[in-house]
């Protein structure tokens, strides 16, 4: 995949992520769930790569938060759970394990490495049970939805070749 096509898929990625956290949220716990966010994360994680997912979970991260749809927990799980999904799919090439890599990297580290950000940036002592919830509900809503997307199609343009 040349350079230019990867960099617009990253762009449309991203845009679908801004939109999706627009209009595609709940509460869930102390924290909000964008499952699109997630989604978006396994998506580029299989098709892209884990480099490519983490820079997309970055920039979705830091336009929600310009933009008030987001804060600063959007970092964390977001990133962390873009680079698992990545590494994952590439130690399995299976779609599920991307979803799971996911789902631990968001809920599980995602919510361990929360409490010293939640501290410092917003001076509130936290722990790792009061996000561990709302970080797993979200992650595996949108790992779900990613999984459910797969299925049922599948892009030429991924990195992998044609049988």
């Amino acid at each position: 995949m040349n350079q230019t096509k990867k960099l617009t898929i990253m762009a449309m990625f991203t845009a679908i992520g801004i939109v999706g956290a627009a209009f595609v949220w709940f509460p869930a716990g102390i924290a909000r769930a964008y499952p699109v966010q997630h989604a978006v994360n396994v998506l580029a994680a299989v098709l892209l790569g884990p480099g490519p997912a983490v820079m997309i979970a970055f920039v979705i991260g830091l336009l929600r938060n310009m933009l008030g749809l987001g804060t600063i927990l959007a970092f964390p799980g977001g990133m962390i759970g873009a680079l698992l999904a990545g590494l994952f799919y590439r130690w399995k090439k299976k779609n599920g394990m991307a979803a799971l890599g996911e789902i631990i990297g968001t809920a599980l580290i995602g919510s361990i490495i929360a409490v010293p950000i939640v501290q410092f940036f917003l001076g509130e002592a936290a722990a790792v049970l009061a996000f561990l919830p709302g970080f797993f509900i979200s992650s595996a809503a949108g790992a779900a939805l990613a999984l459910l997307i797969l299925s049922r199609w599948k892009p030429n343009w991924s990195r992998e070749k044609p049988q």
